[in-house]
């Protein structure tokens, strides 16, 4: 009975999960909706940032992470119950950043095509200057 509620606690998670992708464009960029730069900090100071965007490293340089230092930081900015986006260079790793967040029960937003898209779109990407 107990291996009967775990998995219809992990479907309903499954079901529920609210993962939107979507192609990133200046337009949404200026739409308000909070979007976390999940680059590492050499790809930020690098190309530099989207305005107004949150740079929260989720893979280090090596591909390695640790998900719960980047959920931590990541409640520091977005409610779970809020909508936010997740974007990258090229939309790799937000996809799977996204989906391992849906699940947890945010209201994420895939930004596809990161910002090399928004940067061929003629969207110019701020510095990155460390606060």
């Amino acid at each position: 009975m107990k291996k009967i509620g775990l998995i219809l606690a992990l479907l309903t998670t499954f079901v529920f999960a609210e993962l939107l992708q979507m192609d990133v464009s200046p337009e949404f960029v200026k739409s308000g909706v909070k979007i976390i730069d999940i680059r590492t900090e050499g790809e930020w100071k690098e190309s530099g940032i989207v305005k107004n965007s949150i740079p929260i490293t989720f893979f280090d340089e090596q591909g390695h992470y640790n998900a719960a230092t980047f959920i931590e930081e990541l409640n520091k900015h977005v409610k779970k119950d809020k909508e936010f986006a997740l974007i990258c260079r090229t939309g790799n790793r937000t996809s799977a950043v996204s989906d391992f967040l849906s699940k947890q029960g945010y209201k994420v937003i895939n930004l596809k095509g990161g910002v090399k898209k928004l940067m061929a779109q003629g969207y110019t990407l701020e510095p990155y200057n460390p606060k």
